[in-house]
């Protein structure tokens, strides 16, 4: 469960921006797994860094358990944050893994999690990640006729009977999402019509598919397009397992859980998709006896549990409007800067945090927050009503902990990479 927490008064334009925080603010201090961030500033020695709070990554987990029937597996999409230190805490947490590529293959495989738990997809997997994943015993995503000949060369190759589940492009789309993943012609997958001709093809080479992936979109707010994707999606995997006559032992039908990020962001209410799952779940045992069913998750298990910290270098002031220049930016927390998606770019929650407690009334500014590049694009915060910040101080922004390092242009400019802790 996502922990109630205090507001951090006044932090920003829209006070929910720090509601939303599940940090707490003890004596005006926020505090990253019970340490105040003076004091983690000093145990990690530098900044910009992110932190990332293990209580709240438990929490969330929890939350999930307590509201999904008990049969829904979870599996983390190591995408949404591969830190070795955060996925090796996860691999207590959750029921498998999922990568995304040979690196995040690696990742996994120094967990306690067993190969058998982890799947691999993706578009384009080179002819090594897929020689690797057979070798591991994973589940690889099949999502083409090359990867479907690839594998099944590798496996008689190897003398291995390769683990494989066909991930499908359904004819249709998750709405409310903030990336869709199917419907339309899309890279990922094989379109669902095609898959019969694919299935067969796979059967002659003696490969047998184990699993479907229907994997629609990516973080939605919309709890009702949720439960209706995840409808279409079951109904497709009863019609094609029934059609190609496929013996089902896993049935991932993706995650597409939202966290806020933005004024007016409701978080999402898991509840009724608990119920919905709950409904369905009998009819799937007598179509599909033996297929486990995954839920792959990724931002929504991680993504409110970091912070990115950076300092400020420097106040400006440029015909009136009050700038902070901090020593972290877009190529640290792309996302942020609203260069990872955002179509109009609007703020992250963001506060400001002194490197001294000050006494009396705290005095608030508009400002907006820039980086050290030499972009107009490095801005972590435009025209934000902030905590009064002189130089020394942090500026912390919230729900960092999915997308965030790994989804950001490090090398740009030769500025020195930021340092990541799980706290």
């Amino acid at each position: 469960m996502n922990p109630a927490a205090p507001t951090i008064p006044d932090a920003t334009a829209k006070p929910a921006h720090a509601a939303r925080s599940g940090f707490p603010v003890e004596k005006g201090m926020l505090r990253i797994g019970d340490v105040p961030l003076t004091r983690l500033a000093q145990r990690v020695g530098s900044t910009p860094f992110y932190a990332y709070d293990r209580a709240l990554l438990s929490a969330r987990v929890a939350h999930l358990r307590a509201l999904l029937p008990r049969e829904i597996e979870l599996h983390y999409s190591i995408k949404a944050n591969p830190m070795p230190a955060l996925v090796q805490w996860m691999a207590q947490l959750v029921d498998g893994f999922d990568v995304a590529s040979g690196g995040e293959l690696t990742t996994a495989l120094d967990t306690p999690m067993p190969a058998r738990h982890i799947t691999f997809a993706g578009p384009g997997k080179s002819a090594a990640e897929l020689r690797r994943a057979v070798a591991a015993g994973i589940l690889v995503h099949v999502e083409s006729a090359r990867e479907a000949d690839a594998v099944a060369a590798i496996g008689a190759e190897l003398d291995i009977a390769p683990r494989v589940s066909l991930r499908l492009n359904p004819a249709f789309e998750l709405k409310s999402s903030g990336m869709r993943m199917g419907g339309g012609a899309k890279p990922f997958g094989v379109d669902a019509e095609s898959a019969p001709a694919l299935l067969e093809a796979l059967a002659a080479k003696g490969v047998q598919v184990q699993g479907l992936q229907i994997f629609c979109g990516s973080q939605s707010l919309d709890g009702a397009a949720i439960m209706d994707a995840q409808s279409r999606s079951f109904e497709l995997a009863m019609t094609l397992a029934r059609e190609a006559s496929l013996d089902l032992h896993c049935l991932n039908i993706g995650g597409a859980f939202g966290i806020p990020y933005f004024p007016g962001d409701r978080a999402l209410d898991i509840a009724p998709i608990g119920e919905h799952l709950r409904q369905w779940l009998p009819r799937l045992r007598e179509a599909l006896p033996a297929a486990r069913v995954v839920m792959e998750l990724g931002r929504y298990l991680v993504g409110e549990a970091g912070i990115y910290v950076a300092r400020v270098v420097e106040r400006k002031v440029s015909r009136g409007q009050v700038f902070l220049v901090v020593d972290g930016g877009l190529h640290h927390h792309l996302a942020a800067s609203g260069n990872f998606g955002q179509v109009l770019r609007k703020n992250y929650p963001v506060t400001v945090v002194p490197q001294q407690p000050r006494a009396g009334e705290i005095e608030h500014e508009v400002v907006t927050v820039v980086g050290p590049l030499c972009t107009p694009l490095d801005v972590l915060a435009a025209q934000m009503r902030l905590p009064r910040a002189e130089p020394g101080d942090f500026v912390v922004v919230f729900q960092s902990g999915a997308y965030g390092l790994s989804a950001s242009p490090v090398a740009f400019l030769g500025h020195p990479s930021p340092a990541e802790v799980l706290v």
